[in-house]
């Protein structure tokens, strides 16, 4: 259960750079700069999200 809860986690974390990086992407105004916070946030949040739904997909809930 503890992998499961750490899946969801990440997943919700990953959403939220996602979400961030498209949020500056719309407002973008700073260049160099905000394009690098772009990729930070994208590419993080894609890895966080990725990385929890595989963990939540192959975890298998045993019975207690």
């Amino acid at each position: 259960m503890e992998k499961r809860l750490l899946g969801i986690i990440l997943s919700v974390l990953g959403v939220l750079g996602l979400v961030l990086a498209g949020f500056n992407f719309i407002n973008n105004d700073q260049g160099t700069k905000s394009i690098k916070v772009i990729l930070l946030y994208g590419v993080l949040g894609a890895v966080f999200f990725f990385a929890g739904i595989s963990l939540v997909r192959n975890t298998k809930d045993k019975a207690t």
